[in-house]
Parts: C-alpha cells; sequence; structure tokens
C-alpha cells in the first residue's frame, strides 16, 4: 500500500470514528434514543447479513450452472469448429475461442444461422449451441452482477459491526458504572456454574443464591401479571426505554425475530445422534455474525457452562428462558434488561455448538426456549417473515 492510500485510510477511519462519535453524543442522556439505535443497528446488521449469505448461496449455484455450461460447450466443440469453418469459407474471420469470449462464439454461431452458412443438418446443432452460448453469457453478467452486490454489502456490513461494536461498547460502559458488586456477583455465579451439573439446576440456583438474577427473577414474575390499567402493548413497545417486557412472552408466539442471520441446521425434536432428540434449534452463521436477544427479558446468566460453552440465559418472564450458546463472546452483564433486537453476543469464526455430533467448521448458534424448565419448540415463536428466510 503507498503512502497516500495510507493516508487516505487513516483519515477514513479518523472521520468515522468522529461520525461514530457524533451518533453517541446525539443520544447522551437519552436511554431510549440510545437503546432504539442499538436495536435499529442490530437490525439493520442482521439483514445485511442475511442478504449476504443468500447472495452467496446463489453465486455458488450460478458458477455450478456456468461450469456445467461450459463444460457441455467444450464437449461440442466440433460443432462450434464447424460453424466458424462454415464463416472462414464465406471470407469471414472467426471469433475468438469458445470458453474465453463466448459473446463473440455467439455472435459467430447467429451470423452462420443467419447467413445460411450451414448445411441442413446442422442448423438444429447451431441452434442449440447459440441457446446455451446466450445462456451463458447471461450467466456470466449475473455473476459480474452479483458479486458487485456483494461487495458493496460486505463493505455496509464491516462498518455497521464497527459501529454496533463501539455503540455496545458504550452501553457496557454505562451499565457497569456505579455498579461495584458486579465483578464479585459474576464470579459467585461462575463458581455456581462449576458446580452444578445442569441447566435447570443452574436456572434455579442462579435465581435463588446470585443476587442480580434473584432481582430478575423478582422483576420477571412481577412483570408476568396483568397490565396496570390504561397502559397498552403498542405504547410499551414503541418505548424503547422500557424496563420489563412490553408483553407477555406467551402472547409473543409467532412475533419475535430470529437471534441471529443464517442458514438453519437442527431443529427441535429431530434425532440428535444420540439416541435422543434435540432440545432446541441449531443455525449456520456467518463468522463474526451479531447475536440480537430473541425477547425482551432478564440476563440471569452470561459466561461459561458446561459442554454448552459460553451460555446466555435469558428470563423473559411467565416461567420461560431463552438459551443461546456457541457464542465466542457475549456482550451484556449479569442482571442486565435487554429489549428484543438488542446485540447481546457476537460468533466467532469456527462451530461451538453444544449439539451431539456438530462438526467444526462454520459457526453454529444453539437457542433453546424453556417453560418452568422443560424445553419446548422455538419454532411456534418466530415472526413468519424471519422464519420463511431461514432455509434448512
Amino acid at each position: 500500500m503507498n503512502t497516500d492510500a495510507l493516508n487516505a485510510d487513516i483519515r477514513g477511519a479518523a472521520e468515522f470514528q468522529s461520525q461514530v462519535r457524533a451518533e453517541l453524543d446525539s443520544v447522551k442522556g437519552d436511554r431510549a434514543r440510545f437503546n432504539q439505535l442499538l436495536v435499529d443497528t442490530t437490525t439493520r446488521l442482521r439483514t445485511v447479513e442475511q442478504q449476504i449469505t443468500d447472495l452467496e448461496a446463489r453465486i455458488t449455484t450460478l458458477d455450478g450452472n456456468a461450469a456445467e455450461l461450459r463444460a457441455s460447450l467444450f464437449k461440442r466443440r466440433d460443432v462450434l469448429a464447424e460453424v466458424l469453418g462454415a464463416l472462414v469459407r464465406m471470407g469471414r474471420n472467426p471469433p475468438p475461442a469458445l470458453l474465453m469470449r463466448p459473446d463473440d462464439a455467439l455472435d459467430a454461431v447467429r451470423s452462420a444461422i443467419l447467413l445460411g452458412a450451414l448445411l441442413p443438418e446442422m442448423r438444429v446443432e447451431a441452434e442449440t449451441l447459440a441457446a446455451d452460448l446466450a445462456d451463458l453469457s447471461r450467466l456470466r453478467t449475473d455473476l459480474a452482477t452479483a458479486r458487485d452486490t456483494l461487495t458493496g454489502l460486505r463493505t455496509s456490513m464491516e462498518e455497521d459491526r464497527r459501529r454496533l461494536s463501539a455503540y455496545v461498547t458504550e452501553r457496557q460502559k454505562r451499565v457497569t458504572e456505579g455498579n461495584a458488586d458486579l465483578p464479585a456477583e459474576k464470579a459467585q455465579a461462575d463458581a455456581v456454574a462449576k458446580t452444578t451439573g445442569d441447566v435447570h439446576d443452574l436456572v434455579t440456583r442462579l435465581e435463588t443464591e446470585v443476587a442480580p438474577a434473584a432481582r430478575a427473577a423478582a422483576e420477571a414474575t412481577s412483570a408476568s401479571k396483568p397490565p396496570e390499567p390504561g397502559k397498552t402493548e403498542v405504547a410499551a413497545l414503541n418505548n424503547a426505554a422500557r424496563i420489563a417486557p412490553a408483553r407477555p412472552f406467551v402472547q409473543a408466539k409467532g412475533l419475535l425475530p430470529l437471534p441471529v442471520a443464517g442458514v438453519r441446521l437442527r431443529d427441535f425434536g429431530t434425532p440428535d445422534g444420540l439416541g435422543g432428540a434435540e432440545k432446541g434449534m441449531t443455525f449456520a452463521t456467518r463468522a463474526g455474525a451479531q447475536v440480537a436477544a430473541p425477547a425482551d427479558g432478564w440476563v440471569v446468566y452470561a459466561g461459561p457452562f458446561r459442554s454448552y460453552g459460553q451460555l446466555l440465559i435469558i428470563n423473559a418472564g411467565g416461567g420461560y428462558h431463552i438459551l443461546l450458546a456457541g457464542m465466542e463472546r457475549i456482550t451484556v452483564e449479569l442482571g442486565q434488561f435487554v429489549l428484543a433486537g438488542e446485540p447481546v453476543a457476537i460468533m466467532g469464526s469456527v462451530s461451538r455448538a453444544p449439539a451431539a455430533g456438530s462438526a467444526s467448521g462454520q459457526p453454529q448458534l444453539y437457542v433453546e426456549f424453556r417453560k418452568d424448565g422443560i424445553s419446548i419448540d422455538p419454532a411456534p415463536w418466530w415472526a413468519a417473515t424471519d422464519s420463511q428466510k431461514v432455509r434448512g
């Protein structure tokens, strides 16, 4: 990289940091606007990540189709040679080789057909050849367009990842300020996790023995009661400064956003490879993908736990808990209240999912819903527009 390019990159980075700082300054002291900024940026990032995943799959398909066409055309190079030979006999120069410049080859075949330079028995073969050459030309154009779009989406994704990282850093700074007990409480929660055998017992012990988790459980119980007269669900949902769920979790069925952009690998209830059944859902994600809270709730655990790796447990109220595992880093704190769609974790670059038989490779997010300690199928809770995006 030359000096001018390096200086331009430095200026660009400085301008970006200045822009992000201005965005944070604009919402300083306004919890609702700051929370909305977090949710909106996470939603936009997740949408772009899903678009990239879909586009990469489309490019793979287009590449495969183009390779098949090129192979088929190569096998029929004798037909093309006869077409080019006919044009030479008519005093026309042949175009470059077929596989190097299919557009020129297509023009040559079409010219031969139109000029009647071919024997009648070759005409059908030439017309088929022309159709395939036209398809190859279209595929090359589609691939070029898709790759240009992909480049733009990747740039957008990286910018929003950096932007969101700054927002999350600021949020966690605000969460930890003045909370001198948090390190000791986290250490206590980690100690409980190390001496607990399963998730059900972990939740029970955390919500009785660890102060932030106990407070979260009490607030979740209180939030599950009928709303006060005059308060509507719409008003609660529009209040990004809320400190309790906008609606009871049971009423959110069919309305929750997926926590991550990706492809569904395993569903609840399918064989787990060990003679049992899956207790949750697993999604393949992009490396470094952002993970969002599927629902409003309180963080009752955030840390390592046995085969789960990094485990995040959210108390959504009404006896419901959401478990997320397979992430590389959790970005929320014990006892913190989070909104649906708010960033809570980041995926790594390889699989860390706890599901049996999962191979290393693409990162995998494991999602489990529990009601009174019993695993339930998360599928009915996802919003239709989101669940339709996920392809298994």
